[in-house]
Order: structure tokens, then sequence, then C-alpha cells
């Protein structure tokens, strides 16, 4: 089975509405283990780790409670403003290695930008002369769909059957983004 990494820990236990005292108490790790894994103090062995996601699928399980944006969202959301050039987004996409950003204006998502939009592009005729200076505000797509972070998996993946990600918001700020990359995770863990 593979499991998320183990700073995800704190945020699914959190998103579970679980205490660290009853992590400890279903799972057989101490909390003081616990608190110093969440707060990044010490690295887990393999086996705690296991062992650590194992009693959260339990505990789920449990709950019947279903799996949210806030369990699964990536927090480093890599963004691009509209008025930045489509050479600022491609050497961004370059040296972060994603293939798709979303497009900002201020704090408030506008669109979004792809290495596959700019080929496009290129493939339509456009010279990388042309494109290179042009805002991203002229070539951006439409933007990722933004949900709570409360929104379950499974309205996030139907509303991906159209996208390539989706923002996640919490008290209207965006704080994630799931990508298709992240559903596959999921795989092995627990069922969507």
């Amino acid at each position: 089975m593979k499991f998320p990494p183990a700073t995800d820990i704190r945020r699914m236990r959190k998103s579970m509405d679980i205490t660290q005292t009853e992590l400890a108490k279903e799972s057989g790790i101490s909390q003081s283990t616990i608190t110093k894994i969440e707060s990044g103090k010490i690295n887990a062995s393999y086996d705690t780790v296991v062992a650590l996601f194992e009693a959260l699928d339990r505990m789920k399980q449990k709950d019947h409670k279903e799996l949210t944006a806030a369990d699964l969202y990536s927090q480093m959301v890599i963004t691009i403003q509209s008025t930045d050039t489509v050479r600022q987004a491609s050497d961004l996409m370059r040296g972060t290695g994603y293939s798709q950003l979303p497009v900002l204006n201020g704090e408030t998502p506008v669109g979004s930008i792809s290495e596959r939009g700019i080929f496009e592009l290129l493939r339509r005729g456009m010279t990388m002369g042309q494109l290179a200076d042009m805002d991203v505000s002229r070539v951006m797509e439409d933007s990722y769909p933004v949900v709570s972070d409360s929104t379950p998996i499974t309205t996030v993946t139907s509303l991906m059957d159209n996208c390539n990600a989706v923002l996640v918001s919490k008290k209207g700020k965006i704080v994630g983004m799931i990508t298709n990359a992240d559903i596959l995770k999921l795989f092995g863990t627990y069922q969507i």
C-alpha cells in the first residue's frame, strides 16, 4: 500500500476532526511522537508512518466520512499574474516542473496557462518571438473551478472531467490546488 508523505498526517487528521490523542490511541503511536512528526521535529520510520496512515484509514471508515478537498490538495500553489509575460510563465513552468499554472489578477483567479496551450498557439502559426513578450491575459485559457476545502472528492473528480485542475479555497482564500496527479495518489490508499 502506498501512502501520502508523512507531512500530510496533520492535514488529514485535522480534516477528519481527530485529535492527536485519538490518533495515538488508534495507532499505538504515542501522542508526543505524533506531535513531533507533525511539527517536522523528527522523521518517522516507515513502520510508524504506515501505522499512522492505517489508523487514519480505519478511523475514516469507522466514521464513514467521505474524503474532501482538504484531504488531498497540494498546499504549494504556484501562480502567475495576468499581467506577466508568456516568457515569465514558461520560465516558471520549466523552473518548477509544473505544466500548468493558475492565472491570477491580484488574488482572484481569472484563467489558466499550460504548456499544451502554448504549444497549440505555436502550432497555429504564432512564433516564439510573438508569444514571448505577450501578456498572459492575451493567451490564457479558462480559469480552474474553485471549490471549498470541504467539497467531497467525488465532486472534485466530477469537475475534473472538463479541466486539468481544481483550486481549493478556505474562507474565500485560495489555499491549494488538486491536479490529476493528486487524485492518482489515492489509488490503493482510499476508496473514492
